[in-house]
């Protein structure tokens, strides 16, 4: 099968590679659909972390936002999944530990991460291979460019569950990009004033588009009371910015990445009475998620700028979107076509 293969800093391309074959336990998917993710663009930069600390190594295969068909299982595996479309968690935990048994395999010491972690191969190909017990099944209403957003809408919709946003209150979220607009939606549909935060013009402009009852730059906010903020961003000093736009007594979610540490005063923590949260993942959010695309209450497809062939995947990562492209954050690839 064709698969995109990273061989070092700024080398990819699609090559041919052995398709996989379900073992015990694991299915082989046909993938429709899967979006570009920063992770993605830092593996080929030679920026991402795993990289410095030897938990990824080239050559590998990324691709972790993903949608498609079950063509095949494994031994123990129910037949009845043979056909069934479906997207599919990223954290693969070890189902032994007490973090997995617990619900938590997103946090699991031994885990893998298709695309990411532990040399587990992603769906930036024509097949991925998944254990069953990481599927989540894709309703007929959730198209395959919806179905390829239940990752990252699953990172938004955990970010705003565990923020406990509640209807009435005002929530601002940092950070315009594919996250922070999910998370803006969701916040929306629980009943929350949404603000959007900010520094890119394209993103703001994105988000007026949706509909949120307010768009600013992020360091010129007008002076309003936020009971929750989210940080979808990955910028340095955002979470002190998170921090100081909260409200006393309020709840402050980070889900961002930063490249480098970020310093907040924990005694300032303390006097403001802040509940600060962070945030790794969404699986444990990835069925609520796929509930609200199915039902309409969140739609991300407004999000995806285009859908782009396998052999584009690379100019993809190095920044290329096609000359029709709409003005989404998120990139899509097909590899059918």
């Amino acid at each position: 099968m064709r698969a995109l293969v990273l061989t070092g800093p700024g080398k990819a391309d699609v090559r041919d590679v052995p398709a996989p074959v379900a073992g015990p336990g694991q299915v082989v998917v046909d993938v429709h659909r899967v979006g570009v993710c920063g992770t993605d663009v830092a593996f080929l930069r030679g920026t991402m972390p795993y990289l410095a600390t030897g938990q990824a190594v080239y050559p590998l295969r990324p691709g972790h936002e993903w949608c498609g068909a079950v063509s095949s299982v494994g031994p123990g595996v129910d037949e009845s999944w043979t056909g069934r479309r479906v997207s599919g968690d990223t954290m693969l935990g070890c189902r032994r530990c007490d973090r997995c048994a617990r619900g938590l395999q997103h946090v699991c010491a031994d885990r893998f991460e298709v695309g990411v972690l532990g040399g587990w191969h992603g769906a930036l190909a024509e097949q991925v291979l998944v254990p069953v017990t990481s599927l989540q099944p894709l309703p007929d209403s959730v198209s395959d460019g919806a179905g390829a957003m239940v990752e990252p809408g699953g990172n938004s919709a955990r970010a705003v569950l565990r923020a406990g946003v509640a209807a009435g209150e005002r929530v601002a979220v940092i950070g315009p990009g594919t996250l922070g607009l999910l998370a803006a939606d969701f916040a929306r549909a629980a009943g929350a004033e949404v603000h959007v935060l900010g520094r890119s013009a394209g993103g703001l402009d994105l988000a007026r588009g949706l509909g949120v009852a307010g768009v600013h730059r992020v360091d010129d906010v007008p002076a309003l009371e936020f009971q929750v903020v989210i940080d979808m961003s990955s910028g340095v000093g955002m979470p002190r910015r998170a921090f100081d736009l909260v409200e006393p007594g309020g709840r402050v979610v980070l889900a961002g990445i930063a490249g480098e540490p970020t310093a907040i005063d924990v005694r300032e923590l303390v006097f403001k009475d802040v509940t600060m949260i962070g945030d790794l993942s969404g699986s444990p959010a990835a069925e609520f998620t796929v509930g609200a695309f199915a039902d309409g209450t969140v739609d991300p497809e407004p999000l995806v700028a285009a859908t782009v062939p396998l052999e584009r995947a690379a100019d993809v990562l190095e920044g290329w979107r096609p000359e029709d492209a709409g003005p989404g954050p998120k990139m899509h690839i097909d590899p059918r076509r």
